[in-house]
């Protein structure tokens, strides 16, 4: 009896703790398991984390010093990404501003890229999310690179 009253107890913490999450906890984890993917070459999981219909692009400078912006697919990305070793791509962000409406979620987050543990570039990562059937994912991505003037 006491072993059931027990595991009823613990049942309900652990519902209230799944409810207790906000929707900007849900949008960050989705992030961080983009970044995990990353990080372990998994680019299935990488594709996990975008909507079919996502954009990626960085805004970067030309060989002459103009600015300009490049778009990638999130199927190149993922790609690209599963022909690592785990750990080769380490992606360090911290969560700057996260804003939700409804549906709708955008996330500011200045990072530090290392390759093979070497500090490669940094910059920011602008996110928006869209949560679909419950589920939030990555829906449109531009960040900046640049090697110095880290935030």
């Amino acid at each position: 009896m006491a072993k059931s009253i027990l595991f009823v107890a613990l049942l309900m913490i652990g519902t209230l703790a799944v409810k207790s999450q906000t929707a900007s906890d849900s949008v960050k984890a989705t992030i961080s398991k983009l970044f995990a993917a990353m990080k372990n070459a998994d680019s299935a999981g990488v594709m996990a984390s975008f909507h079919p219909a996502a954009i990626m692009q960085t805004l970067t400078k030309t060989k002459e010093g103009k600015d300009t912006i490049r778009a990638n697919t999130v199927e190149q990305f993922a790609s690209s990404v599963g022909k690592y070793s785990f750990s080769d791509l380490d992606e360090r962000i911290e969560f700057g501003a996260v804003q939700v409406d409804d549906g709708i979620a955008i996330v500011w987050a200045p990072y530090k890229f290392y390759f093979k543990q070497n500090f490669s570039h940094c910059g920011v990562n602008s996110f928006q999310l869209v949560r679909i059937n419950d589920e939030w994912k990555i829906q449109y991505l531009i960040d900046t690179r640049r090697k110095t003037t880290c935030l």
